[in-house]
């Protein structure tokens, strides 16, 4: 039990029962529900390698500013056992979610999306371009149900879930700003700081209301 609730810890569970939610909502309208339950579980799968590549890459960065909420840190699961995981997860979250109802298509717009998770983690956390790899993702997440169903994204979809998944980048950085800057993290919004931030992830998710009211 104490090793299954540091898995789920290390996966950042809030945010990935919030995705998979998301996931399970689309693939409802799009599908039914029978369906949808098999498509959120592979997005589930999905989220669980972004999170625990965060956690593990982060691990050293935890330590030293004592997160002791966090699962490593704190000592709920160790690193080797947390690489095991991650080695099983993600070439079964990619089978899981392209032999699903997603099929090849959607289950490869859906890990392309997983890819820059990834790819944030180990490298666009620190440049300039932090907020690309939210806004394909965030875009990926429902586009993928769409194209399941041999159907084209429309574009409320695409361009909303871009720039609400910017937002969210902007809005989960400021409560470890501080502590980034001092670590040398040099995303984008630790190059703007706390209030900038702020401002940007407010202008983002008012042109997304926008984008939604003008395109739905």
């Amino acid at each position: 039990m104490k090793k299954l609730k540091g898995l789920l810890k290390a996966a950042h569970f809030g945010p990935t029962l919030i995705v998979t939610a998301i996931s399970f909502a689309f693939a409802t309208h799009y599908w039914w529900e029978g369906p949808a339950y098999v498509i959120a579980f592979g997005v589930f799968t999905g989220q669980l390698v972004v999170g625990w590549s965060n956690d593990l890459h982060d691990f050293e960065d935890d330590l030293k500013h004592q997160r002791t909420k966090k699962p490593l840190v704190s000592g709920l699961v160790t690193k080797q056992y947390l690489i095991n995981w991650l080695r099983f997860m993600l070439p079964f979250s990619f089978l899981a979610n392209l032999l699903g109802p997603l099929g090849i298509k959607g289950g490869l717009v859906y890990m392309l999306g997983i890819a820059c998770g990834v790819a944030y983690n180990f490298y666009f956390k620190f440049n300039l371009f932090s907020p690309l790899p939210f806004a394909i993702a965030f875009a990926a997440l429902p586009s993928c149900v769409v194209i399941s169903k041999d159907l084209n994204p429309p574009l409320w979809m695409l361009l909303g879930g871009a720039l609400f998944g910017m937002a969210a980048h902007f809005i989960n950085v400021i409560k470890d700003m501080d502590q980034d800057q001092a670590s040398g993290i040099k995303g984008l919004p630790q190059r703007l700081g706390k209030v900038k931030s702020m401002v940007a992830a407010a202008v983002l998710i008012a042109v997304g209301i926008a984008a939604l009211v003008l395109f739905l």
